[in-house]
Order: C-alpha cells, then structure tokens, then sequence
C-alpha cells in the first residue's frame, strides 16, 4: 500500500466516523495489515485517531501501537484510561514495551510499574537504565532458553510450552545453571535429531555474541556481517541477558543513515519526524552549522581582499574563481561521500587510512588531469583568454582536484580518529575549507604565471 493509498483510506475513515458507520468502520481496520492501519490513523486529528484505535480488535491494537511513531503514541495515551493502557502494555513483545516507555513521560512509567508484578518491575527497571544507544536497550527477554542437560525431546516440549511467549524459537540457546551462555541450538537442528540425544552434544558452541555495552552501530555492523535472523546479548560475567532481533536492526540501521545524511548536510539530527516539527524547531537545527559556515566563509572574502592588487591588474581572473571553487567543493565532495559510507558500513576503518588517501590521489590525478585538459581547450579556443591565463586556470584545476580529493579522504578518517563521526566532514564543511585553500593556490600561481605590478 502507498502513501496515496492511505490518503485515501484515511478520507473514507474521517466520512465514516462523521456518518457514525462505525461497525463497517470497525470491520474494515480489522482486515488491514497492522503497518499499514498504523500509517494511516497516525495521521488524523485527536479525536478521530482514538476513535479508530478503540475500533481495532484487541489483539491487533497493540500491535498497531508498536509500529506508530512515539509523538501519536503519546496522543493516544493521553486519551485512554489506565486500564487501555495496561491492556495495551500486556499484549506488547517486551523491547516494544521497553522502547515505549523510554519515551513516554515519568507518570507514564510510574503508572505501568505500579501495576507490574515485582519480577516484571525488576526487569523494566533493569532495562530502562541501560544507555538509550547501547545493545542493553535494544534487547528483548523473550527467548527460548534450554539446558545442556536435557534431551532433545524434552527441548521440544518445552518449546511446545513457552513458545507461543517468545518473539523467536528458531534459535534456542543454552544456559548453565548460572545462566551463561554456553551456546545454541537450532530449532531444524531439534526436529531432526533423535528424542533421546543431549543438548549438550548436539549444541553449537562457536558463538557471536553482543555486550550489552555494545553501541547500537556496532550492533548493525555485527548483523550485517554476520546475517543472523537474532543474536545473543551478554553481561560482563557473560550471563545471557535477552536477544536483539533482526527488525529492531532495520530501525538502528534507518535512524543512523538519517542521522549521517543530516550531518552531512549541516543539519543537526532530531528524532522527531519532519512533519511533527515546527518551523522553530526546524531552524533550530540549521541555524548552528550555518552560522559556522558562514562566519568560517569569511576567510576567503579576506584571501581575496589580500590579492586585490593582482585582480586589479587581471580581472579576468575573477570570473573563474566561481568554476574553480566549485570544481574543489564538488571533487571534496565526492570523495568525502564515498569516504564516510565506507566507514560507516565497516568497508574501511583506521589501519586502512594510508590506502584510502593513496587511492584518492589516483583518482585526483586521474579526473584532475582531464578536466585542466578539457578546460584549457576550452579557455584556449573559445574564449578571450590567452595562453597563460588558460595554462594558469587549467593547473590550478589540476592541484584543486588532488586536494580536494585528499581532503575528501582525509578529513572523515581524522574525525574517526578523534572520536568524531565522520559524517560532519561532508559537503557543507569540506567546501568552505577548500574554497579557501584552492584561493590561495590560485593566486600563489597567478604570481608565477604573471607579470604582476
């Protein structure tokens, strides 16, 4: 279904509610994918998305809430009683629980907590502590867990019981008795190995295992290099704690990639979707980096203003600072792009950093030499500059494009290196710093090239 689709959905809903036609209403929610009936009552007005919420059927409701967006989840509960929520909160897998409430408000939790059994309360209040990016937080407790000592058919049975509570069977680990992870066993393994065979004799014991202090991008990483559907989060005494799965990763994955491409452009990142922010809160996080850029763009109007004299004598030279700036910002760019999404993805990392800046003076070499060439044919023949100028223009395209390349190559890897992401050294940045530096190439082989006065 499309974004048209639920347009149009969510105009028939609205008539629907305005001519009280609320059991076909009703009838038609429960027969829509629970992704797809979230996107389109997320987006209604206050009154009209809690109407079609209590429409859902009980077990679709909760379901629905997981995959709507925290700013309507709190609308929703803003609306409801104690008891819809508690409701709610019971038929939820316990890391959507979890992430629920790390952002709701403190009353919110307090509330939950009150009506938990001390076990449960034990377990939010451990998860809840753990660090908003760390692997601790993204992990679920809903797994199947069996001991080393118990046959494969007793494995089965206990699948059988507890099954139907976990959010994965495919993979079953097993603990010892203090509960550390010791390996895992796989649910094929388990339907086509005799009854009477032990766990542990038949378990895997080659293990990829996260921390629970493992960061979040450290966690997708590890995922997709090792393409697992779950895997095991343990403590510092590597006690299994919980399991992350293979979605909760699709979502670190997304936010870090929206995270990186605001940096990127200069934009400080917000976890708030575009259209539930306001145009001050959209400002708020343009206006720092523009103010840096802009002030830091003022070096070069101070290295121009340095070389008046020799633009005074050529003022041809002026109408190809544009072409030239462009040419590094565009080159740096380039580079920097690559650069950051190699690192970002785990392509490249520090002890690769003398490849990365050897393989981008290549290719400045390379590209550099064919735009000087194009454009000193191009100055040369079809305009009024003469040889020197042309020659004095088309070199300095060459050595813009080497530095902008190595810039672009260098500048992520040093952020990496200082603990920095790397995603800050993008266009925006990268081309205020080599405008100034191509300038005063220019002008340092303008002084060479020409007779100046």
């Amino acid at each position: 279904m499309n974004y048209q689709d639920y347009g149009e959905y969510r105009e028939k809903f609205v008539e629907m509610i305005k001519e009280k036609r609320l059991t076909e209403l009703k009838s038609i929610l429960a027969d829509l994918n629970v992704v797809d009936a979230a996107e389109i009552i997320e987006d209604m007005e206050d009154m009209e998305l809690l109407i079609c919420f209590r429409m859902l059927p009980k077990e679709m409701g909760a379901e629905v809430f997981s995959y709507m967006e925290p700013f309507d989840q709190k609308r929703i509960i803003n609306k409801i009683n104690d008891a819809e929520l508690q409701e709610i909160l019971d038929e939820l897998d316990f890391d959507d629980m979890i992430d629920i409430l790390e952002e709701m408000p403190a009353n919110v939790v307090t509330k939950v907590l009150k009506k938990s059994t001390p076990e449960e309360r034990t377990q939010i209040n451990k998860f809840l502590m753990y660090d908003r990016d760390s692997a601790g937080s993204l992990m679920t407790i809903e797994y199947v867990s069996l001991k080393r000592d118990w046959t494969v058919g007793e494995a089965l049975q206990h699948i059988k019981e507890v099954g139907m509570d976990k959010e994965v069977i495919y993979t079953c680990y097993v603990e010892s008795e203090y509960k550390q992870l010791l390996g895992f066993v796989s649910l094929r393994t388990l339907v086509t190995t005799d009854k009477n065979k032990l766990i542990n004799d038949i378990m895997e014991t080659d293990l990829v295992y996260l921390n629970t202090t493992d960061d979040k991008e450290e966690v997708a990483q590890t995922f997709m290099k090792y393409g697992y559907i779950a895997m095991p989060v343990v403590d510092r005494e590597h006690r299994l704690c919980g399991i992350i799965t293979f979605d909760d990763v699709m979502d670190i994955v997304e936010d870090e990639a929206t995270e990186d491409i605001h940096k990127m452009a200069a934009v400080s990142p917000s976890d708030d979707e575009y259209l539930d922010q306001t145009p001050w809160q959209l400002a708020k996080n343009r206006i720092p980096w523009l103010l840096v850029l802009m002030i830091s763009a003022t070096l070069t109007s101070g290295i121009i203003n340095n070389y008046n004299y020799i633009l005074s004598q050529f003022l041809i030279l002026n109408s190809f600072i544009p072409m030239i700036t462009d040419t590094g910002g565009n080159s740096g760019s380039q580079s920097s792009t690559v650069v950051i999404r190699a690192i970002a993805t785990g392509e490249i990392g520090l002890r690769d950093g003398l490849k990365v800046i050897l393989k981008e003076f290549r290719v400045g070499i390379i590209c550099g030499t064919v735009l000087s060439f194009i454009n000193f044919l191009r100055l040369y023949f079809l305009t009024s500059a003469d040889f020197r100028i042309s020659a004095l223009v088309s070199i300095t395209i060459l050595c813009t494009v080497i530095l902008s390349k190595l810039m672009g190559a260098v500048l992520p890897l040093f952020a990496k290196k200082i603990n920095l992401d790397p995603a800050i050294m993008a266009s925006a940045l990268i081309t205020t710093i080599i405008d100034s530096v191509v300038l005063v190439i220019y002008f340092s082989l303008a002084r060479l090239f020409l007779p100046i006065v």
